[in-house]
This record gives C-alpha cells, structure tokens and sequence, in this order.
C-alpha cells in the first residue's frame, strides 16, 4: 500500500507541474505576466533554485561558479528562480546519477552570459534550437516523463527579460550546455554610507 500510495502522490505531483507549466506558458504568451524587476545579485536566485531542487539534485554532483565581481542584474527573481529549476531539472533527468551540473556566469559586453552545463550524453546534433519549442524533446519517445513544456518556458521567461537563449553540445567533452544572457542594464548608485 506504501508503494501504491507513493506512485499515486508521484503521477499527482508530476499532473500538478503539467497544469502550472500549461498556465505558466499561456501566461507568457498573452503577455498577462508583469515582470517585477529588482536589481539583485545572481547567486541568490541559483541557491534558492538549488534548495527548490534538491531532492532532483541528491544523486548528482553541482558544481556554481559565478565571479565575485559580477555586476548586480535587473530581473524578476520569481521567474528567474524557473528559469534555473527547469534547466537544472532538465540536466538532471537526462544524465545519469553522478553526472556533474555546473552553473556558471560572466561578463561580456553588454551582457551577462549564463550557463548550465552538464557532462551526460549531449544533445541530438541538429536538434538544438528544436528543444525550445512548446511540446518538443530530446529524445523522441522518451521513458523520461516530460511534455516538453520546461525549455518553452524558460525561452519566454528570458526573452521577457530583452535575453537570448540557446542549447549547444559541449566542446570541451561530453555533454549538453544551455545559456542564456541578461542584459547589463545600468545598476543605481549605491548609497555613500554603504560604500
């Protein structure tokens, strides 16, 4: 009865993301979402989407690499936070237990490349751009659950925020990156008695 109790709560809770994603992404699309921007250190929003997903995480190692020195971005942290959790969720269910994910961020330009990185199999050449698109995944009937909605959605949350997004097999060895940017903006003035 355990076991049947569990798979039951498990098919719930995976029915509950579909719903909130399939609202999410009509959300998104009509414009109805008012961002509400702050601007606020990066690293805060990765640990709280690395806390959200822990227990997706807890057979995977992370390794977050992001400069001291990166500049404060002007984003809406509610969304943000989705943005890592379904790239993070995404690394995580299509590698194997062990694969390491990083994190990581840096300055370019006028702009803030971010990324999250994984060491499984890579991505299907030719598909790249693919994966962004409402009901599309990676691997063509999948055993893995999914619908195919998480990198739709992460596409709308960073092109909401002026951002690009993309997919790319890694170059330096296996795996899949995807990255996404920010743009630098022009942070306020801190105050003197704080400098």
């Amino acid at each position: 009865q355990a076991e049947l109790a569990q798979a039951i709560r498990g098919e719930a809770m995976r029915t509950s993301a579909l719903v909130h994603n399939l609202l999410d992404m009509a959300r998104l699309q009509s414009g109805q979402v008012t961002l509400k921007k702050e601007w606020q250190p990066l690293e805060e929003v990765v640990g709280a989407a690395l806390q959200a997903r822990a227990s997706v995480l807890a057979q995977h190692r992370v390794r977050v690499d992001l400069p001291a020195d990166l500049p404060l971005l002007e984003f809406d942290a509610v969304l943000m936070e989705r943005v890592f959790c379904n790239l993070i969720e995404n690394a995580a269910k299509y590698t194997p237990p062990g694969s390491l994910i990083e994190i990581g961020a840096r300055r370019e330009a006028e702009r803030v490349l971010v990324s999250v990185s994984d060491n499984g199999p890579g991505l299907p050449p030719g598909k790249e751009a693919d994966l962004f698109e409402k009901f599309s995944r990676g691997q063509d009937e999948s055993a893995i659950p999914g619908v195919g909605l998480g990198l739709a959605i992460v596409r709308a949350i960073v092109d909401a925020h002026k951002g690009k997004v993309w997919a790319e097999n890694r170059s330096d060895g296996p795996g899949a990156r995807f990255v996404f940017t920010l743009p630098l903006g022009q942070p306020p003035a801190l105050p003197t008695e704080l400098l």
